[in-house]
């Protein structure tokens, strides 16, 4: 299953006052079956808005995005989407909430139950299936809003800071947790973050954006072994390659 942006380009339009915010320049990217690509860069250059042109939600002022070369037009189910802010519904418990793909797929209720509780399982929250969001750590949260993802069984999981609203101590457990998950099932990632040393931990390539618009200023191959040692002198050499990279873009 192969993603491809071509020329992707992405200017948003303000009708009230015509002045146009140019969010993304000329994007090419190939993402390859079972790839795990972080995407950095500094705020407002555009990242979301790349991730949002290829779940389907946004249009793209220029170019296209390809999943098996085909055109992403909309939203469907062979791509996911993981948000920072976990999005769970407060009223549903935590089976309840990984099973909604299911629900909306019409999968029958038997099927769908077993299959919420493996996931449940693989994210280790066996014990908690009949608790609600608001009480779960934030940690679990996103544990649970991964497992409702993947459930649903996407070509390609789409990541956006997923672990930027938790602590340093859980941002580091999440990171390993879906190194875990990943390795296993061989999904394609595609992981949005603005903290360099969590795409080096995470990822087998590195893209970073520029200042908006953004563009592609560098990518970089991660041929560390996994699990990835954050002070080897291999991890902190490619972490400072990247954070220069992105200083001397700074503001431009």
């Amino acid at each position: 299953m192969v993603l491809e942006l071509i020329n992707l380009s992405k200017t948003f339009v303000n009708t009230t006052d015509h002045v146009n915010v140019e969010a993304l320049k000329n994007i090419n990217l190939l993402v390859n079956d079972g790839e795990f690509v972080s995407v950095v860069g500094p705020s407002g250059c555009g990242k979301t808005t790349m991730l949002r042109i290829i779940a389907g939600f946004e249009k793209a002022s220029f170019g296209k995005a390809l999943l098996n070369d085909e055109e992403i037009k909309n939203p469907g189910t062979e791509i996911g989407l993981v948000f920072q802010e976990y999005a769970l519904f407060p009223w549903r418990t935590v089976l309840e909430n990984v099973e909604f793909g299911l629900e909306l797929k019409n999968t029958p209720a038997k099927e769908r139950r077993e299959k919420a509780f493996k996931y449940i399982e693989m994210v280790g929250l066996n014990s908690f299936e009949n608790k609600y969001p608001k009480e779960l750590s934030g940690g679990m949260k996103q544990r649970v809003a991964i497992a409702r993802t993947l459930i649903n069984e996407p070509k390609v999981v789409l990541m956006d800071e997923p672990f930027g609203s938790v602590d340093a101590q859980t941002r580091n457990s999440l990171q390993e947790f879906l190194i875990d998950i990943w390795r296993k099932r061989g999904d394609t990632i595609i992981f949005v973050t603005h903290n360099v040393d969590e795409a080096v931990f995470l990822s087998q390539r590195i893209v970073c954006l520029s200042s908006r618009p953004g563009e592609v200023l560098l990518e970089v191959s991660v041929n560390l072994e996994f699990p990835r040692d954050r002070t080897s002198m291999d991890f902190v050499k490619i972490r400072r390659e990247i954070l220069e990279h992105l200083m001397s873009n700074k503001g431009n």
